[in-house]
């Protein structure tokens, strides 16, 4: 089941919800989740795999820079986007 991109408040609850499960930590949407250093690129590369299946988005080129991946606020911004929808 893939979750709808149109409503960037539900996009952010769905990112969130995954990077504190994986994290075991709760996280602000605007804080830099790489900057603490205990994630790995191998995490980056799970987000982009889960962001692909939740939001049936393709992320490739150039959106595959870390910028897209540090926040949660960036990545909604990032899913919809490639979502079709501009205002996030």
């Amino acid at each position: 089941m893939t979750v709808p991109t149109d409503r960037p408040a539900d996009v952010q609850a769905a990112v969130l919800a995954f990077v504190e499960a994986r994290t075991k930590t709760s996280w602000d949407p605007g804080a830099d989740i790489f900057a603490t250093g205990g994630l790995s690129s191998l995490f980056a590369m799970e987000l982009v795999v889960h962001l692909e299946k939740t939001f049936g988005i393709s992320i490739g080129g150039a959106d595959m820079r870390l910028e897209n991946f540090r926040t949660v606020d960036s990545m909604v911004l990032l899913v919809t986007r490639l979502g079709g929808n501009t205002r996030a």
